[in-house]
């Protein structure tokens, strides 16, 4: 289908995955309390800088830090890995591909339908941050800096959106992924700042980072919403972020074209 068609398609593939989301609202809902991994560390780590800063992080750094992990983290999710994994297995991925429109368009859609619900857990919490650290702390202060949080939210929802169509697609060729992407989600954990700020980590391994797309995923938008750069550093580090969308995209795209070939073979 043509881009035409994509967009006319688009508000219809909106309402459907929007409404599939109040549906199973109780579900997200559990799933977001599976993300409080962010509080219990803002809970350590004001502990662990209850009598002096750790670098340049006091208990107020933290807070905001924290908090604002948080609620990127409700921003930059996706599932793409776990639906495409369970499609492939039961068979279903055939209907989508019978359909008129590439089920690449579907994933995405439908994640993104979820933000006005996933949006009415992260404002709350960025307010919390606002009233106890103040704004100062918790939020971009000037324009510059509120346009490149936002391009960070999305650069690093686009790379964990083509993380999970990328280890998704290894389906088609394995019959099940879902290892492999627990593997990538531990790296995630470890190396994107969800855990610690990247900064407190020694010279050399963040240089080893900084080469990694797990930063860009998560690290960067929380930076750039503490106001935690500099202009010519933030856009560095985006400039990074968006090879690496690029890159991405390339990868998965490649991973799925000769996927579904070989889906085809199967079912044929």
């Amino acid at each position: 289908m043509s881009l035409r068609g994509v967009l006319r398609a688009m508000p219809t593939m909106l309402r459907v995955g929007f409404a599939e989301s109040v549906a199973y609202r109780a579900e997200m809902f559990v799933w977001v309390l599976s993300t409080t991994m962010p509080l219990v560390n803002m809970v350590l780590w004001m502990a662990v800088a209850k009598h002096s800063p750790v670098g340049p992080y006091g208990q107020a750094e933290f807070v905001s830090y924290f908090l604002a992990t948080f609620a990127v983290r409700q921003l930059t999710s996706a599932w793409a890995a776990w639906i495409i994994n369970w499609e492939v297995k039961q068979g279903t991925l055939a209907m989508r591909l019978l359909r008129p429109i590439s089920p690449l368009w579907a994933y995405m859609f439908d994640n993104i339908a979820g933000f006005p619900l996933r949006l009415v857990v992260a404002v709350p919490v960025m307010v919390l941050s606002v009233v106890l650290v103040g704004a100062d702390k918790a939020l971009p202060q000037h324009a510059w800096q509120w346009g490149l949080f936002l391009v960070a939210v999305l650069g690093g929802w686009a790379i964990t959106f083509l993380a999970n169509v990328a280890m998704g697609a290894l389906s088609l060729f394995t019959d099940s992924s879902q290892k492999t992407m627990e593997v990538w989600m531990v790296l995630f954990f470890v190396c994107s700042g969800y855990m610690y700020p990247v900064e407190l980590l020694p010279d050399g391994l963040r240089a080893v980072i900084n080469w990694l797309p797990f930063r860009y995923q998560m690290g960067l938008p929380v930076e750039l919403m503490t106001g935690a750069h500099d202009l010519p550093t933030a856009l560095g580090l985006l400039a990074r972020q968006w090879a690496w969308v690029l890159g991405m995209g390339t990868l998965a795209l490649g991973i799925w074209k000769y996927g579904v070939r070989r889906f085809a073979a199967f079912g044929g």
